[in-house]
């Protein structure tokens, strides 16, 4: 089959399209509005855009108002965020903090969840979460759609320190991600989890594509390309 995703005239009791690029990792975002208030809502349109130096982007639709989501707002105001790893054992947390609520709502405090300080930025880290990134504020992408929530809000940040709990790391010096169970949106109301990993590389000997592969800043700056 195929459909025009403008008319929607697909022929399915519900819209395949989210089922269509998966899985997609999970940002939960916490920042802090100028007035103090805690902000905890995740976003299944995240990903890292790159490693040297490093940099995330979530897309937030407008609310079910119309508005521009609270997250977008206190990150263009404060110039801040964090994103925190969703997991299989956070996943109630995560479902009620995802709730749309009054912006004086705090919703560390609403999905039961521990405030931990941050080192280079003002909003809370979760406390639970086993890896979280404080981000600096760069440019937003504002992205025209149809309907109340269609408009979209594309931030991009850049990472300014890692989090990474010790007992996530294992003998090998890798993050245990199996261990973890990193949660992940699919399409319709459905999840999934991390729980198994393979480890391929690309063929030959190039070095630097190799490094690039791993992430490795460090090796990348000092390895030619052959």
């Amino acid at each position: 089959m195929n459909y025009d995703p403008i008319a929607n005239d697909h022929g399915l009791p519900q819209n395949p399209f989210k089922s269509c690029v998966l899985p997609r990792p999970i940002g939960w975002i916490s920042t802090i509005s100028e007035n103090g208030v805690h902000n905890l809502a995740p976003f299944s349109q995240f990903q890292n855009l790159t490693f040297d130096p490093p940099y995330v982007i979530f897309s937030a639709n407008q609310n079910t108002r119309g508005k521009r989501k609270d997250t977008v707002n206190n990150v263009e105001q404060t110039g801040e965020f964090v994103y925190n790893m969703a997991t299989y054992d956070l996943r109630e947390a995560l479902n009620r903090s995802a709730a749309e609520v009054a912006p004086e709502i705090d919703e560390f405090e609403l999905a039961g969840l521990t405030k931990a300080p941050s080192i280079m930025v003002k909003p809370s880290r979760v406390a639970e979460s086993p890896i979280q990134f404080e981000c600096v504020y760069y440019q937003t992408l504002r992205l025209p759609g149809s309907g109340i929530m269609g408009t979209v809000d594309v931030i991009i940040g850049r990472v300014v320190r890692v989090h990474i709990k010790d007992e996530v790391i294992g003998p090998n010096g890798k993050i245990d991600v199996a261990a973890i169970r990193p949660l992940a949106r699919l399409g319709y109301y459905d999840y999934t989890t991390v729980d198994s990993v393979f480890e391929m590389t690309i063929p030959g000997d190039n070095e630097a594509l190799l490094a690039g592969l791993e992430g490795a800043a460090e090796k990348t700056a000092k390895t030619p390309a052959r």
